[in-house]
């Protein structure tokens, strides 16, 4: 990780949506932060962090914890990771520019902000008034925008938001889509080439027909766990070998289709990357519910996966 990320290190491959690792008492627990690092690192081939995200449980965090976070990531990050994602995005305005300012402060290497989803704007022109005034306390440093509707409910395309970005937010580096809406991705990564932005997709088990659509990279949660695997998918499409990247997709899309069938959220999510790595994250904060066993699913993902 470098003190500051410089203009032209584009953010690109796969960043991996890190989780908060939690106390038994629902405490963050900065100790599994360090092997947690090393893991990704040396088991996934994963040099790439976006923290405090959805994964991380944000919204859950006080603005306090998500500073603490942010800041032993970076750490802990110097010499083992190419770039961390600090997300500093909230419901209030105010907190965003905290984080935002703070997220310069530790050396982040860019930082993300979602729309908020109290009040909801409702028109790209609002989306990009309250991203202008999070990205201008700290104008040197990369902006993302994070764009997943199917959780914000603020359903205004992310193209919309793009157009004209550049003359309000001079650090604009690129976007986080989480949404399956493929067109509005295209014309995402369409408008960003002049730029040379980056365009990072954030819907694990589409990721290949993004890629034919010019994603640079993916942002996402099974990444923790599956980096390796996706890092070959990546490496088999830029090869043009369609066939053999397919293959994988196709794997992650049986895992996921699966894991619904058994009520697959955030909690069990979590358990299984705990059971798939050896480290110990704790489980989920309230009002997301903690799952004990995924036996099935961890059986099913190793029926499906080699070890890498």
């Amino acid at each position: 990780m470098s003190a500051m990320a410089s203009p032209d290190k584009k953010l690109k491959g796969l960043v991996a949506a890190t989780f908060t690792p939690f106390t038994a008492e629902g405490e963050i627990n900065l100790s599994q932060i360090g092997p947690y690092i090393d893991y990704l690192a040396e088991k996934q081939g994963v040099k790439n962090i976006f923290v405090n995200g959805t994964t991380g449980e944000s919204m859950s965090l006080s603005v306090e914890e998500r500073m603490t976070l942010a800041g032993i990531w970076c750490e802990k990050a110097k010499e083992k990771m190419d770039q961390v994602i600090v997300h500093v995005g909230c419901m209030s305005l105010k907190d965003s520019q905290k984080l935002a300012a703070h997220a310069k402060l530790i050396e982040a290497d860019g930082i993300a902000v979602i729309a908020p989803s109290f009040f909801k704007p409702t028109t790209a022109d609002a989306v990009k008034k309250f991203l202008c005034e999070v990205a201008k306390v700290v104008p040197e440093v990369p902006f993302y925008y994070y764009h997943i509707p199917a959780v914000t409910g603020v359903n205004v395309p992310a193209r919309d938001v793009l157009e004209g970005i550049e003359a309000l937010i001079p650090s604009y580096s690129g976007v986080k889509f989480s949404s399956t809406d493929l067109m509005d991705f295209g014309q995402c990564v369409s408008y960003s080439q002049s730029a040379d932005w980056s365009v990072l997709y954030g819907v694990d088990e589409q990721l290949l027909a993004a890629l034919a659509l010019g994603a640079n990279g993916a942002v996402g949660s099974t990444y923790n766990y599956m980096g390796c695997h996706i890092n070959k998918l990546i490496s088999k499409f830029d090869a043009g070998k369609l066939d053999q990247a397919r293959k994988i997709q196709f794997k992650v899309q049986d895992l996921f289709t699966y894991a619904k069938k058994h009520g697959f959220d955030l909690g069990v999510n979590k358990q299984l990357m705990n059971k798939l790595s050896g480290l110990d994250l704790g489980p989920p904060r309230l009002p997301v519910m903690p799952c004990p066993e995924v036996h099935a699913l961890t059986e099913k993902f190793h029926g499906l996966f080699p070890a890498c």
